[in-house]
């Protein structure tokens, strides 16, 4: 293995740790707070659920659930939770199984005192709202006339000649009671009752169609609208009532209407028939309303404060609780061995950081007062590494960007460094506003000045991603404020930094076609300001665009494919600069880097007395006519040649790209064959455990 440079992932060492059973615990949570190894699973053959730590795990899911459902609570009454802080000395020092068992002591205690105070909470809201409900019902029953006084219009014309009332049948005047009774004598107050409630509102029209079916229209009803609303206590929506009261005579129409009314969720309450007994009912309601107010602001002033005081320590709780379960999901990944009652761990390491790892262990030890300390041991080993690559604050936002398309292998070239300038600066070619460039800079400067105070609301998924890339987008400002000025563009505005090359005339006609004049001047730096007024700005603007696109595009392709050859030296992988290296670089420039040779060609060549030839109508007839070019496309002299040679190199490096390594690597597995090197997958897989061991 070579050592660590700037430009390759660092060195790693496989290493083998024997930890005392007692500090286990302790000794992985402080190697955790370094985040310097990357550990094996020694176990792969076990399921979650056969792993030795699995009983610890599923206690402290738990509690995460009992701190979801506080955290939950504090979100629905607008108690703010503050983020995670991970300066804070609490959260990053290491926790002793003792103060696990506090906190779930405490979380078991304030998740029965918090659904003990919404318990009541809710038992109080729904008294209330049910008192109202009986309020509204004895107010609204005494406007329908008076109960008294619906009974009377109920009974029958040939008692009462001057009723009124109305019922549910096809003729409004037909009276709920038959008119063919024998005695003439019939006490109404005996044989009608009523029956009073509140329903939802949407479902009056459905509540009085049953009605009318099953009681075949034998009944008078009256409904009002409730101006207030209600909370239901099912979906914690508010939803609109009504007031209904339902006349009939029977006690077998009464009960089926109470069926009814009760499976269309409504609620139903008793009505005193004298309005002085009602006075007195609605004035005992308004006192157990007023006192239920006090209790009720009491309990939920209790709720809050209890609330609040949880608020405060879940940042802690949540912090402690997602290290100790990544702390067990570590050491599930360990092998135990009863002789010497210790925790076998393995990992890789980067060999620079091998002496922090050493002080590490010996600091967990002592915190944990154990007068054995653990024992780490390099094991030397063929298998392939991890890919890790050192970042800092500055760089690490350009290393996600690389590893999202692909993590380089272990020992190769890591892209991530030249992405520091090729990415904000081809962003920049492309955006290329002098103005937005500020405010993009501004933006991120202070994002950079103030990353220590904004670090602990880096939570959120959008804020976590401007703050995460906060140098990336300051260096992708100052580009495009450069390039900004070569464009001359402010805002979509040219900006008059220096005199102009070109003069327009100063007296001219409406209407009238003029042009500008050369002064021969040279503009000082950047776009000719003068070009925003002309009518072949987008022309000309788009052309050069393009151009510098395509030159940048083909300059950034040839410096990767030049990068690979660093990694064919590095794996001693030579043949491959001859089968992969050469043929890519020479395909790419005998096609595209000549295009970008006649692009700059094109530009430094007087055109003034001839037309400039089209470079992509050049590009097109190069494959379909080569070794021919028409006079209105000709560059310089001898240019068929040069084409129809480029053409043929380029088709000659397609097959020996193709072709050439999978010949190469299969006559190297022949020789390893004939030598008798090649060992099967499974033997290959013993001899690295064997090493590894």
């Amino acid at each position: 293995m070579t050592k660590s440079s700037l430009f390759r992932s660092e060195e790693m060492s496989l290493v083998q740790m024997y930890i005392p059973d007692e500090i286990a615990r302790i000794t992985v949570s402080c190697l955790g707070d370094h985040g310097l190894i990357q550990f094996r699973d020694l176990n792969p053959s076990l399921s979650a659920f056969q792993r030795a730590f699995t009983d610890e795990i599923k206690k402290l899911n738990d509690l995460e659930r009992q701190l979801l459902f506080l955290s939950g609570e504090c979100e629905k009454v607008d108690i703010p939770v503050a983020p995670i802080d991970l300066d804070d000395p609490q959260v990053n020092r290491i926790v002793t199984a003792r103060e696990i068992v506090d906190l779930k002591e405490i979380l078991m205690e304030r998740e029965i005192r918090v659904n003990h105070l919404n318990e009541s909470y809710s038992a109080l809201l729904k008294q209330r709202q049910e008192l109202l409900e009986h309020k509204y019902v004895l107010e609204q029953s005494a406007t329908i006339s008076g109960v008294q006084q619906q009974k009377q219009n109920l009974i029958p014309p040939q008692y009462h000649r001057n009723s009124t009332a109305t019922n549910l049948t096809d003729n409004p005047q037909a009276p709920l009671f038959p008119t063919d009774l024998e005695n003439g004598e019939w006490d109404a107050s005996e044989s009608v009752s009523f029956v009073a409630g509140v329903i939802p509102r949407d479902r009056v029209g459905v509540f009085e169609r049953i009605l009318w079916r099953t009681l075949r229209g034998n009944l008078f009803m009256n409904q009002e609208e409730i101006d207030e609303d209600f909370v239901n206590s099912e979906t914690g929506r508010m939803e609109s009532k009504n007031v209904f009261i339902i006349f009939a005579h029977g006690q077998e129409l009464i009960s089926k209407i109470k069926k009814t009314a009760d499976a269309m969720g409504a609620s139903l309450y008793p009505v005193e028939e004298d309005a002085t007994q009602r006075q007195a009912k609605l004035f005992d309601i308004a006192m157990k309303i007023t006192d239920l107010d006090k209790i009720i602001d009491t309990t939920d002033e209790t709720r809050l404060n209890e609330l609040q005081q949880t608020a405060t320590g879940l940042p802690t709780w949540c912090a402690i609780l997602k290290k100790e379960k990544a702390t067990y999901h570590i050491l599930n990944l360990f092998n135990y061995d009863p002789n010497r009652r210790a925790l076998i761990a393995e990992g890789w390491c980067p060999t620079l950081d091998l002496g922090t790892v050493r002080n590490a262990l010996k600091q967990a030890a002592e915190d944990a007062g154990s007068p054995v300390y653990p024992i780490m041991n390099e094991v030397s080993t063929h298998r392939q590494p991890p890919t890790f690559h050192r970042t800092n604050k500055f760089s690490a936002g350009f290393q996600n960007i690389v590893d999202a398309y692909g993590v380089a292998r272990y020992g190769e070239v890591n892209p991530g460094l030249f992405t520091v300038i090729t990415f904000p600066f081809l962003f920049a070619v492309m955006f290329g506003d002098f103005g937005h460039g500020i405010f993009m800079f501004l933006a991120a400067l202070y994002l950079v000045v103030k990353e220590k105070q904004l670090q602990k609301f880096a939570n959120g998924e959008l804020f976590s991603m401007l703050f995460g890339g906060r140098y990336i987008i300051l260096l992708m400002g100052l580009f495009s404020i450069y390039t900004g000025l070569i464009y001359n563009d402010l805002f979509s505005k040219a900006v008059v930094w220096f005199p102009g090359g070109w003069k327009w005339p100063e007296n001219f006609t409406e209407g009238e076609t003029i042009e500008a004049i050369q002064t021969g001047t040279t503009y000082a730096f950047g776009l000719d300001y003068m070009w925003h007024g002309a009518e072949n700005y987008l022309i000309f603007t788009n052309s050069y665009k393009m151009k510098m696109s395509v030159i940048f595009g083909v300059l950034q392709m040839s410096f990767g494919i030049i990068l690979t050859n660093f990694n064919h030296i590095h794996f001693n992988h030579k043949f491959a600069i001859w089968a992969e290296f050469i043929p890519q670089i020479l395909f790419l420039l005998s096609i595209f880097g000549y295009l970008c040779v006649t692009i700059i060609y094109k530009w430094l060549t007087d055109w003034s007395s001839a037309n400039p030839p089209s470079l992509l109508n050049m590009l097109i007839y190069m494959f379909l006519s080569p070794g021919s070019v028409e006079d209105s496309e000709l560059l310089f002299q001898g240019q068929a040649t040069v084409q129809l040679a480029l053409l043929m190199i380029a088709a000659i490096c397609v097959p020996w790209m193709l072709l050439a390594k999978p010949l190469v690597l299969k006559k190297h597995h022949a020789n390893e064959v004939r030598l008798g090197k090649t060992t099967s997958t499974a033997e290959q897989e013993t001899i690295r455990r064997n090493r590894g061991q």
